[in-house]
């Protein structure tokens, strides 16, 4: 396996948008047999090398810096949590762009930070005037091809 330095974990998968994100863990049953009978095991899936890099930037992107303090990892997250409820500007996107990288320079795993696009909506309805769309490449730590996170969307105002 090429990626191997860029680890293994738990997959998790969005399950809910509405008010706040909530993830759950994908997993499968599955039967052992054994001389006393059966028992059923429950196997959570696991994902690896650029597709895990991936998730583990979009969850420190998404955990509020600080958050993990009490667990001895003051810096890990970003500050993105701090634009909610305010308005969609050239000066927030520029922020957010702020926000990406210094949450990335935290990341071990990535060697150099490609591009960091964030953007508005180019059509705007009322709805959407408050979404903000970011896209990611970084190169990882002892790999040649990038990775690609995003894009994804943030509401900025409410």
């Amino acid at each position: 396996m090429a990626d191997l330095q860029l680890l293994r974990d738990i997959r998790i998968e969005l399950t809910h948008h509405e008010l706040r994100p909530v993830y759950g863990v994908p997993s499968h049953r599955r039967t052992l047999s054994v001389a006393e009978g059966s028992h059923t095991l429950l196997d959570y899936d696991t994902i690896g090398g650029r597709d895990n890099l991936g998730q583990a930037i979009l969850m420190r992107l998404l955990t509020p810096r600080g958050e993990l303090t009490e667990l001895g990892h003051p810096e890990y997250g970003s500050r993105l949590h701090e634009l909610i409820g305010t308005p969609n500007t050239e000066t927030r996107r520029s922020l957010a762009k702020l926000f990406v990288l210094e949450a990335l320079a935290q990341e071990p795993r990535v060697a150099k930070v490609l591009e960091v696009m964030v953007s508005g909506r180019q059509q705007r309805t009322d709805e959407q005037r408050h979404l903000v769309d970011i896209l990611i490449r970084v190169q990882p730590a002892g790999a040649a091809d990038e990775v690609t996170i995003g894009p994804f969307t943030l509401r900025f105002g409410s």
